[in-house]
């Protein structure tokens, strides 16, 4: 029997509120549709994604032996604890990257933007669930296929434990339990695969000297790979991690994402677009990928109140024509001329989601200009960046309204979040595409992130 698009829609929602991913938001009948030519460049990203997080790495540790400049390091530490940056120096660690990458991809008149990179992202169980939830009701090909993020998930936590079975462990925090639900899902739909996975808190990990353990309700589990999904910033609140990371350096557990809080910065796309890196960046990634890059990230720059000589412009910088010799150049600027937002760099509560996020043409002259003066402040402790907002093009998408029982369009922008995954082993790893969540919220929203007044789908074409 067919559905009515009403029913189609009530029946997704079901299903998400089965699985227990379901928060609010607007249900769309189908996956949003992106053309052939987006899907392909979005399907080849997470390589050239994977090899700019290389190079990156590579950047910091030149950087802190004295090959690269030593202000690329110092940056990338600000504001952390000496502890944890010396941890991530050890010789053991230097290999580990991230294993899970998801850009946050705006879809503008121009082409793509991607905004920000995220290697612990939320969001994975929920596009999981998604995948599955229009798999029975759309007859669109959905990007990464019904079981991508689930397949893409436990591949990347067999290469990451180099074992083709191994015990997994999703470690969610206090301050992550908003994203508990989704990866116990994902843990179920591993464990109904027959693998052996389960999300638990950091307070239930068993230490010995000879490793981690769980208990999975009968036996007694030695944990192979712990997914850390917590941030590195609230460690001090986070029970048992001291004994996670001392099993980590000892080799009884392997950790992903590593904990390396300079690989979690976002002004690593200052550094990306720095003049004075740019013949470093062409080398490690060749002009292919810098080019594509280059064209991806939008303009960056580090909210550094370090004194400027005289003659100093800050590089690639313009007010109305103007190179900006200052950051308090761009106090008095008219709204037109602050398509600019500011954000923390990481290393904070503020730094995830929209949290911290503020949008220059979006608040007063005076608003803006303390924004500055805060972030300049706060340089020590919490770095925060400047980037050019670029606008998402119009986009129209059909949704349930449950007040009104009725189906409505809605226009508005939309944010690609595409999940890709390190799978395979190292000297064949495969960066594969395994899903993409959209999110679309209207058009008077200047920030596009979860909400009740979004549509949350997943794409495909």
């Amino acid at each position: 029997m067919l559905l009515s698009i009403m029913d189609q829609c009530l029946q997704i929602k079901n299903r998400l509120i089965e699985d227990g991913v379901y928060i609010h938001w607007r249900i769309s009948p189908e996956p949003f549709r992106i053309n052939e030519r987006e899907l392909t460049f979005i399907e080849s990203l997470g390589a050239y994604l994977h090899k700019f997080y290389k190079a990156s790495n590579k950047l910091y540790y030149e950087s802190v032996h004295g090959r690269q400049p030593s202000w690329v390091s110092e940056y990338l530490d600000q504001g952390k604890p000496q502890a944890l940056i010396e941890y991530s120096r050890m010789n053991r660690m230097k290999g580990l990257l991230p294993a899970v990458i998801r850009p946050d991809i705006i879809l503008t008149e121009d082409g793509m933007v991607a905004t920000e990179l995220d290697s612990v992202p939320g969001g994975i169980g929920i596009t999981g669930s998604l995948a599955r939830a229009y798999s029975f009701t759309s007859k669109s090909d959905i990007a990464g296929g019904r079981d991508g993020m689930t397949e893409g998930f436990l591949n990347m936590l067999k290469s990451a434990a180099h074992n083709s079975d191994p015990v997994i462990a999703i470690v969610v925090s206090q301050e992550s339990k908003d994203y508990k639900p989704e990866m116990e899902w994902m843990a179920k739909v591993i464990r109904d695969a027959g693998f052996r996975a389960w999300c638990i808190r950091p307070e239930d990990v068993i230490f010995t000297e000879g490793g981690l353990f769980l208990n999975d309700g009968e036996d007694r589990q030695r944990i192979d790979i712990l997914y850390r999904f917590f941030e590195l910033f609230d460690l001090k609140n986070v029970s048992k991690v001291e004994l996670i990371m001392y099993s980590a350096k000892k080799r009884e557990v392997a950790v992903t994402p590593p904990f390396k809080p300079f690989l979690e910065e976002k002004l690593l796309y200052a550094l990306f677009h720095h003049p004075g890196l740019k013949k470093y960046w062409l080398n490690e990634l060749g002009e292919e990928t810098f080019t594509l890059l280059a064209n991806l990230f939008p303009a960056t720059w580090i909210l550094d109140p370090g004194e400027m000589p005289p003659y100093g412009v800050i590089p690639g910088l313009e007010v109305g024509g103007m190179p900006v010799t200052k950051w308090s150049d761009l106090k008095d600027t008219t709204q037109a001329e602050r398509e600019f937002v500011i954000k923390p760099s990481g290393f904070s509560e503020l730094a995830w989601g929209s949290r911290g996020v503020v949008a220059g043409h979006d608040i007063s002259q005076k608003v803006w200009g303390d924004t500055i003066e805060k972030a300049l402040m706060d340089f020590n402790k919490n770095p925060r960046i400047l980037q050019e907002y670029h606008r998402g093009r119009h986009v129209e998408v059909s949704y349930m309204d449950e007040s009104s029982h009725e189906m409505n369009k809605m226009p508005g922008r939309v944010r690609l979040c595409p999940y890709y995954f390190v799978e395979g082993p190292l000297d064949k790893e495969d960066v594969r595409l395994r899903g993409i969540m959209a999110t679309i919220c209207p058009l008077d929203k200047k920030l596009i992130h979860g909400m009740e007044d979004a549509v949350i789908t997943v794409a495909g074409a």
